[in-house]
């Protein structure tokens, strides 16, 4: 597998040079060997999903040779999604697209299907389907014209076909349908229709559609249930009335129990079992302070078996702690401990695992498991430039804001430094609801722990993983209590002593962008810099915009952001007068929030504050070049330098402190 990532990569490898003050802001741009990779059910071959300068392809290899048998190419700005084994020999594709305002690719409800010896092409589903399938040579299918496909799951019983989701292009709000598809002819047959607007399906382990989940424009979340295949459906739960949304995500191996993750008035998500003839729901499994962050099944099955936590690091948790799956989840974790361990797929007599080994300092090894001999032997590196004891380390903190309430985050600080006396970038995420930062590898972090800058990452109210409450206690708190968790935050790193008072600056993308400047416009004197990249600077504007997009989105800013008129003072770029310190923006044309940025632009400088921009034209909610992404981290580093005086990029003459 390394031999194939090297010939595949396109960028060259970057040299093991002495560690210098530089940083290598190259070793962090350059793109994952792999992004996905899955073994096939009879363990033959591996698919994997391979990022290139422009495109991600698909490639298939033989396990025992590791050639190439099969590829799947998209053209410029394409890029495979996802992938699924649908048999030993077939392999169905979503796609993603980078196009317009957004940075990061985005599903294009495309499913194409090829063997794994690259054999019988097929677009099943999508927009392109009329002009043959993107070079593909299959004749257009007009009942699969305008639809929009999205993977669901598997069919036990049919192994030509998968179960999706699909939507018509006409509508920007539609229902859809579960329908089966046959990957080698493209034939939709359909097996329900949602009752409800955004809807997500949830099959059994027969694969028979039995529960949706979905919202109307008033954005609460319904749950419908039905009996089987005809049958009508039945609401069993709607958010508004019972102040907790209800998940569907998995069935006992006998269909008469289900699963679902319920959200409580109180504390953490917890696991409920629903008896499908009492209607008795029984509480399985909750942690104390964080809600499930994935499921972990029983292979082959939709039956779930335990759960993930992000309990500070990640942790599982199962059902039956004697039961295989939990002796072979502890038996990884225990081997691989301080890590975070993953299986991504397995053979479908369970002999063979694929894993993921990851950590804060390492992106992520996939390691081949015999389940049967218990060894494991390493398949490939996510990034083997990367040394990860060369990498800065990640500890989980926690802290009370003012108001009592608990408040968890991370703290990465540079490698050997003694932790104390730090300059500190505090680097608030976007959102700003439903995002969670967790421990794990992040680029920005490592970044700046590569300059010298200890990084503070908060989940401030507002954010998910910690409960309904604790989410929703961020709502139309833009500026408010959002804004005063940060503070405290930086308020603790200081009495702690881990950041020197005299040399903080804030950080963030999108919302992080908005806490960085409002920041600095609330607490004037706590702050060194602030940068704001790709940043919403204005809420009356932002609130009127989402108003004009749809009665879904406009009703959603109302609940969440406010009334646009009462919101002119928590809007950064009306508090302009109020900044002291150097400001950095950074934003791509296409982003229809590009105008928040020249407008914040302006109020800086005709408030006399000094200002540094970088605008790229054709890029978008975030910058999704590599040669732009290495032009805003050089900028920034240098940004920060002359505020806090930690390092900058290398260049092409010096040396560098992150690879091996």
């Amino acid at each position: 597998m390394k031999q194939v990532a090297l010939a595949l990569a396109l960028m060259p490898g970057i040299a093991a040079v002495p560690a210098t003050a530089a940083v290598n802001v190259d070793a962090y741009v350059k793109k994952d060997s792999f992004n996905q990779i899955k073994i096939s059910p009879d363990g033959k071959y591996y698919a994997a999903s391979v990022p290139l300068a422009d495109r991600t392809m698909l490639v298939v290899l033989e396990r025992a040779t590791n050639k190439i048998t099969g590829s799947f190419k998209l053209p410029v700005n394409n890029h495979v999604a996802t992938f699924r084994w649908v048999n030993n020999d077939r392999v169905v594709i979503s796609v993603a697209e980078k196009f317009g305002q957004l940075d990061m690719p985005q599903p294009t409800g495309e499913l194409f299907a090829i063997g794994a010896d690259g054999s019988k092409p097929e677009m099943l589903v999508g927009y392109r389907v009329n002009d043959g399938g993107l070079s593909t040579t299959i004749k257009p299918k007009k009942d699969n014209a305008k639809i929009w496909g999205y993977l669901v799951d598997s069919l036990p019983a049919d192994e030509r076909s998968v179960l999706i989701s699909a939507q018509p292009y006409s509508s920007s709000d539609p229902y859809s349908s579960a329908e089966k598809l046959d990957t080698y002819t493209g034939r939709l047959t359909r097996v329900a229709k949602a009752p409800v607007r955004a809807a997500s399906f949830q099959a059994d382990n027969h694969g028979v559609v039995r529960f949706v989940t979905g919202s109307n424009s008033d954005n609460a979340r319904r749950l419908y249930y039905r009996t089987g295949n005809g049958a009508e459906w039945e609401l069993l739960n709607v958010e508004s009335e019972t102040r907790g949304a209800e998940v569907p995500i998995g069935f006992s191996a006998d269909d008469k129990i289900a699963y679902l993750l319920v959200e409580q008035k109180e504390g953490p998500d917890a696991l409920v079992a629903l008896d499908l003839e009492t209607r008795k729901r029984t509480e399985v499994l909750r942690d104390d302070d964080v809600d499930p962050a994935g499921v972990i099944y029983r292979n082959g099955t939709r039956v779930p078996v335990g759960l993930h936590f992000m309990d500070g690091k990640p942790r599982t948790a199962f059902l039956d702690e004697k039961s295989p799956e939990a002796r072979l989840h502890h038996g990884l974790e225990a081997a691989f401990a301080g890590s975070a361990v993953e299986i991504t797929s397995q053979t479908a007599d369970g002999g063979l695992a694929l894993v993921k080994v990851s950590s804060d300092r390492n992106p992520g090894d996939f390691y081949l498991f015999d389940t049967a001999a218990k060894k494991a032997a390493h398949v490939i590196a996510s990034r083997d430039w990367l040394d990860p004891e060369e990498q800065a380390p990640v500890q989980p903190v926690k802290l009370a804001a003012r108001d009592g309430l608990a408040l968890h985050g991370y703290l990465t600080t540079p490698k050997g430094s003694s932790g104390k006396g730090l300059p500190l970038v505090v680097m608030p995420h976007g959102g700003p609801y439903g995002v969670q930062d967790v421990w794990g590898f992040d680029d920005d972090a490592q970044v700046l722990a590569a300059a010298g800058y200890a990084v503070l990452q908060l989940n401030y109210r507002g954010s998910s993983g910690y409960g309904r409450a604790f989410l929703q206690a961020g709502g139309r708190e833009w500026g408010g209590k959002m804004q005063d968790d940060l503070t405290d935050a930086t308020r603790w790193a200081i009495a702690q002593g881990i950041a020197d008072k005299s040399r903080i600056c804030l950080y963030g993308a999108s919302y992080g962008g908005y806490a960085s400047l409002m920041g600095v416009a609330k607490e004037p004197s706590l702050y060194a810099c602030a940068v704001g990249y790709v940043g919403v600077y204005d809420l009356p504007k932002r609130v009127n915009d989402y108003t004009r997009d749809s009665a879904r989105d406009g009703n959603w800013s109302k609940d969440w952001i406010g009334n646009g008129a009462d919101l002119s003072a928590v809007s950064p770029n009306r508090l302009a007068d109020r900044i002291k310190v150097p400001v950095f923006l950074a934003a791509g044309g296409e982003d229809e929030r590009f105008e928040h940025s020249k407008m914040m632009e302006a109020a800086l400088r005709k408030a006399g504050v000094p200002v540094e921009t970088l605008y790229y034209d054709t890029e978008g909610h975030g910058f999704y070049k590599p040669e732009h992404q290495k032009e805003f981290y050089t900028r920034l580093l240098a940004f920060l330098s002359r505020s806090l005086g930690g390092g900058v990029a290398m260049t092409p003459a010096s040396g560098s402190n992150t690879g091996k």
